[in-house]
């Protein structure tokens, strides 16, 4: 029997080949090889349009653009963003349209915050919370946020890590 070496992933000298034997099959990538191979963006988001920015986060959080993507592991990926507040909304009436509702399960206690009122209390959230909602709702999605780093100012804390810019 003949083995088929099958490149599905190159990209930064990250190189990863997997054999297998029968083609019909459907090939499953380890766990290990998605952690060994895990990438870390950083972005800055000034002047960045908030939902497009967070359309943008959400897909690299999730793996969206990797070769072998798996819908039930997680892709380990991190994003750092710097200058979290000063994305821009494009929509003139949505900073007082836009509302965000939190319920405690009590009765009689709904808070809602609008936009305007978010960005100016913290204007990191409001990007967290458009992130959040791209985002698939299932028990991947805690651990996705977990590693969506806000920083409102330029940081070199993570800078160890050689990400890579999001935006070029």
């Amino acid at each position: 029997m003949v083995n088929y070496n099958v490149l599905l992933y190159k990209e930064n000298g990250l190189k990863m080949e997997f054999t297998k034997t029968d083609l019909n099959k459907t090939l499953w990538v380890k766990r290990e090889d998605q952690e060994k191979n895990r990438k870390r963006y950083k972005v800055d988001a000034t002047g960045l349009t908030l939902g497009r920015l967070a359309v943008d986060i959400a897909k690299k959080l999730m793996w969206k653009d990797n070769a072998y993507l798996s819908d039930f592991w997680d892709g380990w990926s991190y994003v750092v963003v710097e200058n979290a507040g000063k994305f821009k909304v494009t929509w003139n009436n949505k900073l007082e349209q836009k509302t965000y509702y939190s319920y405690s399960g009590y009765k009689g206690n709904v808070k809602s915050i609008n936009l305007a009122s978010l960005i100016k209390k913290d204007p990191s959230k409001a990007l967290w919370f458009a992130v959040r909602g791209m985002l698939p709702k299932n028990k991947l999605r805690d651990g996705r946020m977990k590693r969506l780093k806000l920083v409102v100012d330029t940081t070199t804390k993570y800078d160890n890590f050689k990400p890579v810019k999001l935006y070029k």
